[in-house]
């Protein structure tokens, strides 16, 4: 196992080490099982991971010129990312690590059947949060399995990244770095973003404030880096993206007003049944604006829940509030850095106001209605 040599990387291995040692005394058998799966898979990523430069300089030996030129493409990323961005400058997204799976972890979400909140499990450090993740996707499918049996609907995902908050040096993973340069720039934004704020018990908050930083942060990586191929690539891949992300929270919010009403529960049900099939009629008709682009109907091959349009809004509830915050404090990353810190510091309540309070009229009633009592957690 190679670690770095650094006070911080010696000192987040201990201090994980030591964590990890009073949760597995003080859990529960089940939760027991939980924790030694994550500590082990999560070291277990870190382990394989090496310097950029001697990834970089593996591929070339290798003859493999595409990770090479992958490998290359994302360290510049990195570094934009400090330098423009003002996002953290440390050891995370330069080390590489070859996983030979799809995915790091699986995430399990899930709701009630004729609800969209998700329910929410609290771990430490990082407390509640709206999805349990496994290193294994048979682990994440059994206990998705299992939450099935107890009533709920479930949504297994399969996620390319995860940010330990600054806590490790996060390293850049076979399972992303062959994205579109676009799509790479965003994710190695959003990740980073999370160690910039982040705010114990509310997911939504922090999901949608790194995902306000990936879309402004790739915009300004595109415009100042990126070739004209790449520019016009995103710009079509991201228009589909839009289109596909409104007819999802259109479905959601549609759902959120049925769940609301007095109708009996066999009335919502054959409600909830005809709003999903509007949906992937939805979907049909944009396939067929797009030309037969086929890019999201894998999503659609699987059996849609409320928990796939929940997990969606988790990602974009307040997102239009710090896109928004970001143009009032015209484009200073350190200003807009620290004015999420302070919203993020205040209590649940207050915090929720103040990002209505930020958020586009346009979007506003969208904002408040969108996650249900999920939204106000």
């Amino acid at each position: 196992m190679k670690w770095r040599r650094g006070r911080r990387g010696w000192a987040a291995l201990l201090g994980a080490t030591a964590l990890s040692t009073v949760v597995l005394l003080t859990a529960g058998c089940e939760a027991i099982g939980y924790y030694a799966q994550s500590i082990g898979g999560h070291l277990g990523v870190m382990a394989q991971a090496q310097p950029l430069t001697d990834a970089i300089a593996s591929a070339h030996g290798a003859n493999d010129a595409r990770l090479a030129q992958r490998l290359a493409l994302a360290g510049r990323m990195r570094d934009f990312a400090s330098r423009e961005l003002k996002l953290p400058d440390n050891g995370s997204y330069r080390r590489y690590a070859n996983l030979h799976r799809p995915y790091v972890v699986w995430s399990v979400f899930a709701t009630p059947e004729l609800s969209m909140e998700l329910r929410k499990w609290c771990f430490p450090i990082v407390g509640c949060i709206s999805y349990r993740g496994y290193y294994a996707q048979s682990d994440a499918e059994q206990y998705a399995q299992g939450l099935r049996r107890d009533g709920l609907e479930t949504y297994v995902a399969g996620v390319p990244a995860y940010s330990t908050l600054g806590y490790f040096d996060d390293p850049l993973l076979n399972t992303f770095v062959y994205l579109p340069e676009g799509e790479l720039a965003r994710l190695i934004f959003h990740e980073l973003a999370h160690q910039v704020v982040y705010v114990r018990n509310d997911t939504a908050f922090n999901e949608s404030f790194a995902t306000a930083v990936e879309a402004a942060g790739v915009e300004r990586w595109l415009d100042q880096d990126a070739s004209e191929d790449a520019r016009t690539s995103y710009r079509r891949y991201d228009a589909r993206r839009q289109q596909f992300r409104a007819l999802l929270l259109g479905t959601r919010d549609r759902l959120v007003a049925l769940y609301q009403t007095p109708l009996d529960d066999a009335a919502k049900r054959e409600g909830k049944a005809k709003i999903f099939a509007d949906l992937r009629a939805g979907y049909a008709r944009l396939r067929t604006e797009w030309g037969g682009y086929s890019g999201y109907d894998r999503w659609f091959d699987q059996p849609l829940t409320n928990a796939h349009l929940a997990a969606v809004a988790t990602y974009q509830q307040w997102v239009p509030a710090f896109t928004a915050l970001l143009a009032r404090c015209d484009g200073d990353w350190q200003r807009f850095y620290a004015e999420a810190r302070r919203i993020g510091a205040l209590p649940a309540g207050e915090r929720e106001a103040a990002l209505r309070r930020l958020a586009p009229p346009a979007t506003r009633t969208d904002t408040l209605t969108a996650g249900g009592k999920a939204a106000a957690n």
